[in-house]
């Protein structure tokens, strides 16, 4: 596993515990007297971010909620980040070539097909319930990893990047689902406003501009204009990530030399006195600063822009999203609510359906002979990491909230339903994972 590999998974782990307290925070909010009026009051505040009569935060004219624009501005700059890391993997990563990506891939592919023939199965024939059959698709990649992280050094690298690649396969999945599915009426104008600005950064990568500025001012009109066009705007972060560069002008030759030639010609410190400071003459001050310009130029806008969005990402973007979209009322739901319709085909479908896909897909593939296990696993081990997958969170509220958010009471109710049984469905799979991860996995 490389540095960059290993700086990944360790920022999915450390996001992953703020993402939990931020569930409970919301779920305690949603359920204590007095507070759990304003926690949900609270996400129906109008956004205003206005220059004269224009708001930028508006659908068709009307203001967006504080809820919506977590779920709808927030989110796109989350999926910016799932696709600039899906557009890595494939570049330079785990999906960059058909042995690596292989398993992976045909592992997602049925972890993300059985879950919805399980929810199809479980919940009634109803147009409104069946609207979440995608709800139990998605991997949560920090929850998972997080998992995998209690047991530090006995989990064999190579598991480790098979979950990593799954789940990241599992959100392009989840972002096709979404912009196949989850499409309102169309607006024409707003469509076509769109596509030119897709035109515009396509444009710009051909002419060779690195600005990463360029492009996020470009996306976040495109953002304005696939939100009044009826396709989610969430798409527009893919979109825009899709169009930022991998390459760079010159070459990574090209700086490496400059940056060679332009050490040579820093003054020789005694090192026998560490604590001396050097005076730099203005040429030599030039000297560094050339060498800070090639190196920053050495990193692609693609790879500079997904390291700079982590942070945001992982302890502002998905906190939030949690916490805004976790809180399901308890007191409105009776116990056998969790044993029947939308509760329990989306909890079946993360418990059992992912299971069932990711492994039986994957021991299909192997048996064939087209891949082999993840290098150091055993089938026992392959299978427990297999239950870890059944932990959705992240794309799995999302897709709730797109399924039942805007049907008014029975969407409501469906809505909790969902959200509980994706609660449910996670803390299930990631408590058996545990057990049988302790189980299976070498004990040193």
């Amino acid at each position: 596993m490389n540095y960059s590999s290993l700086s990944k998974l360790k920022s999915h782990i450390n996001s992953s515990v703020v993402l939990i307290f931020f569930t409970i925070l919301a779920l305690v909010c949603a359920n204590t007297p007095y507070v759990k009026e304003w926690y949900f009051s609270l996400w129906q505040l109008p956004m205003s971010l206005s220059v004269g009569e224009f708001n930028f935060f508006s659908h068709s004219g009307h203001a967006i909620t504080l809820g919506q624009m977590i779920n709808d501005f927030l989110m796109a700059i989350f999926f910016l980040s799932v696709g600039l890391e899906i557009k890595r993997e494939i570049k330079v990563g785990e999906l960059s070539s058909m042995d690596k990506a292989l398993l992976p891939i045909i592992g997602a592919c049925g972890g993300m097909l059985i879950p919805v023939v399980i929810f199809y199965l479980v919940c009634p024939a109803d147009a409104a319930m069946q609207r979440g059959l995608a709800i139990p698709m998605a991997t949560d990649i920090a929850f998972s990893l997080g998992i995998l992280a209690v047991f530090k050094s006995r989990v064999p690298v190579g598991l480790k990047m098979f979950l990593a690649a799954l789940a990241v396969a599992d959100d392009l999945g989840g972002i096709i689902v979404i912009a196949l599915f989850y499409t309102s009426n169309i607006n024409m104008f707003y469509l076509g406003l769109s596509a030119l600005c897709v035109a515009i950064m396509v444009i710009g990568n051909l002419f060779n501009m690195r600005r990463k500025g360029f492009y996020i001012s470009v996306g976040l009109v495109l953002w304005y204009f696939m939100l009044n066009s009826g396709i989610h705007s969430t798409i527009a972060g893919v979109i825009v990530a899709f169009c930022v560069p991998a390459t760079l002008v010159k070459g990574t030759g090209h700086y490496l030399e400059r940056i060679r030639e332009n050490v040579s010609k820093i003054p020789v410190v005694d090192f026998g006195n560490l604590h001396k400071t050097v005076v730099l003459t203005n040429d030599q001050i030039h000297t560094l600063k050339s060498i800070e310009s090639a190196a920053d130029k050495m990193i692609s806008p693609l790879q500079d822009l997904e390291d700079n969005l982590h942070t945001l990402i992982n302890y502002i973007v998905i906190p939030l999203f949690a916490f805004a979209n976790a809180g399901v009322d308890l007191s409105a739901m009776s116990l056998g609510s969790v044993f029947s319709g939308v509760s329990l085909a989306v909890m079946l479908g993360l418990v059992v359906g992912k299971f069932l896909g990711v492994f039986s897909f994957s021991w299909v593939a192997v048996k064939l002979g087209f891949v082999s296990l993840p290098a150091g696993s055993s089938w026992r081990a392959f299978a427990s990491v297999c239950v870890v997958c059944g932990i959705g969170f992240t794309v799995s509220m999302f897709i709730a909230d797109l399924s039942y958010a805007g049907l008014g009471a029975e969407g409501s109710a469906l809505l909790g339903q969902a959200k509980l049984g994706v609660l449910l469905g996670s803390v299930i799979s990631a408590v058996i994972g545990c057990v049988l991860l302790n189980k299976t996995l070498p004990k040193s």
